[in-house]
C-alpha cells in the first residue's frame, strides 16, 4: 500500500480515538502498533465489563467488514492473535469475492453463555461507532443476530440485522457456498460433482454445519457427524441416518470430504499426517495453523479448499444489504453459487503452477488488492431500519 495513504489513515484513526476518549469516562480505546495492519485497537469499558479488540487489516478495496467473535480466551495474547488472523482472512475473502470491502474482525473476551450482557454489547457498539465506518461489524462465533441488534443500538455500522431491509442470518448462505465448494472439490477429485454415495464428515453442527448437513443429505451423501453438544448431535444424526463420531476422532475418519465447520487451526503438524480424507472443504476460518501447512496437505495428495474462498457466502450475503438499491436476496445467492467456479479456477491454477491451492488463492487475492480490482467507488449505504 502507498505509504502516504497509510500515514493519512493512521493520523485519522489517532484523531478519532482521541476524540472518543475525551467524550467517554469509562470507554477506553488504545491503539496497538502491529506491523502490516492499518489499525488495531484494544477496547475496554470497566463499567460494562468489556475487553475487546478491533483489528483492521487492509482497506484498499473498501471499508473493513467482519464479524464479532465472543470467546473466553485464555490470554489477551491469544485473543489478539485470533483477531489478527481473522481480519487478514477477511481481507483475502473480500478481495477474492469482489464485494468492494476490506478486511477487519473483532473479538470480545468473554464467555458468551455467562458473561455477555446488553451493556457490554452497547459499549462495544460505541467503540465501533468511534471508528466512523472504517469497520463494519456482523455476527460471528458466540455472537448472535440478537446480539448485533443490541450493538446496533449504539452504532449504525452493523450488518446482518433482523429487519425487513436486511440480509439477516448469514449462516444459510455460508453453508450453501460450502456445499458448492464440496461439489467443486469432488469434481476435481473424481471428475463428477455428485454427492450421491459420497461420504462427508462434518465437524461441528452450529448454524452453518446444520445447514450443510441438510444440503448434503438431500444430495445423497452419507454423513459422519460430530459436535460437542451430544443432545444436538444425537438428534441430528437420527434425522439424517448419520453415523455419530466423537469430537476427538472426526478429523481422522475415512471419508471423501472432511468439512471442518467449527474453530480453526485444525490442520497442523499433528493432524495432517493422520487424515484419511481425499479432500478438505469446510466453513471454518483459518483451518491451517500456518500457511506452510498447505504444502503438507499438497504433499499428501489431499485437496484443500482455501477457507477464505469456500466460506465467503456469509460475507456475500451481508455485504449485499449495503448496496445503494438495498438488499436483494437473489444477488448474493447468485454470487454464492459461483464459489464453485472460483474454486475450480484456483484448483487449476495450483495444478498448473505446481503449488498449493492455498498459495494460489492468496496470489489471486494479492493481485486484486495490488491493482485495486473490485475497489469500491461509492460508499456503502446504511438504509433506514425498523428495529
Amino acid at each position: 500500500m502507498n505509504t502516504q495513504i497509510l500515514e493519512k489513515k493512521v493520523d485519522s484513526s489517532k484523531k478519532i480515538l482521541k476524540e472518543l476518549v475525551e467524550h467517554s469516562s469509562t470507554l477506553q480505546l488504545e491503539r496497538l502498533d502491529v506491523p502490516g495492519y492499518e489499525q488495531v485497537v484494544k477496547v475496554t469499558d470497566s463499567k460494562a465489563g468489556l475487553q475487546a479488540i478491533i483489528a483492521i487489516h487492509d482497506t484498499t478495496l473498501g471499508p473493513a467488514l467482519g464479524g464479532i467473535r465472543i470467546q473466553p480466551y485464555a490470554t489477551f495474547k491469544d485473543a489478539l492473535q485470533d483477531a489478527l488472523r481473522l481480519s487478514q482472512g477477511m481481507t483475502y475473502k473480500s478481495a477474492v469475492t469482489d464485494v468492494g470491502f476490506g478486511g477487519g474482525k473483532s473479538v470480545i473476551i468473554a464467555d458468551p453463555k455467562k458473561q455477555k450482557t446488553p451493556e457490554m454489547l452497547q459499549a462495544f457498539g460505541r467503540a465501533v461507532d468511534a471508528l466512523v465506518g472504517r469497520y463494519i461489524c456482523a455476527e460471528d462465533v458466540g455472537c448472535t443476530v440478537d446480539d448485533v441488534k443490541i450493538v446496533h443500538s449504539t452504532t449504525k455500522y452493523v450488518v446482518g440485522l433482523p429487519f425487513s431491509q436486511s440480509s439477516g442470518d448469514p449462516g444459510p448462505f455460508t453453508a450453501w457456498g460450502t456445499f458448492r465448494g464440496i461439489q467443486a472439490s469432488l469434481k476435481k477429485i473424481f471428475g463428477s460433482d455428485s454427492l450421491e454415495g459420497r461420504t462427508i464428515a462434518i465437524q461441528g453442527l452450529g448454524n452453518v454445519g446444520m445447514n450443510l448437513a441438510d444440503f448434503c443429505f438431500w444430495a445423497g451423501a452419507k454423513l459422519l457427524l460430530s459436535d460437542i453438544d451430544r443432545v444436538k448431535l444425537e438428534k441430528t444424526a437420527a434425522k439424517y441416518g448419520a453415523k455419530i463420531v466423537a469430537p476427538e476422532e472426526i478429523l481422522f475418519q475415512e471419508c471423501d470430504i472432511l468439512a471442518p465447520c467449527a474453530l480453526g487451526a485444525i490442520l497442523n503438524d499433528q493432524t495432517i499426517p493422520k487424515l484419511r480424507c481425499k479432500g478438505v472443504a469446510g466453513s471454518a476460518n483459518n483451518q491451517l495453523l500456518k500457511d506452510e501447512h498447505a504444502n503438507l496437505m499438497q504433499a499428501r495428495g489431499i485437496l484443500y479448499a482455501p477457507d477464505f474462498v469456500i466460506n465467503a457466502g456469509g460475507l456475500l450475503n451481508v455485504s449485499a444489504e449495503l448496496a445503494e438499491e438495498g438488499y436483494i436476496p437473489a444477488h448474493p445467492r447468485q454470487k454464492t453459487h459461483r464459489i464453485y467456479d472460483t474454486l475450480i479456477a484456483i484448483y487449476e491454477i495450483a495444478e498448473r503452477n505446481r503449488e498449493s491451492t492455498h498459495s494460489a488463492a492468496l496470489a489471486l487475492a494479492d493481485y486484486r488488492i495490488k491493482y485495486g480490482i473490485g475497489k469500491r467507488v461509492t460508499p456503502p449505504t446504511f438504509h433506514t431500519v425498523d428495529l
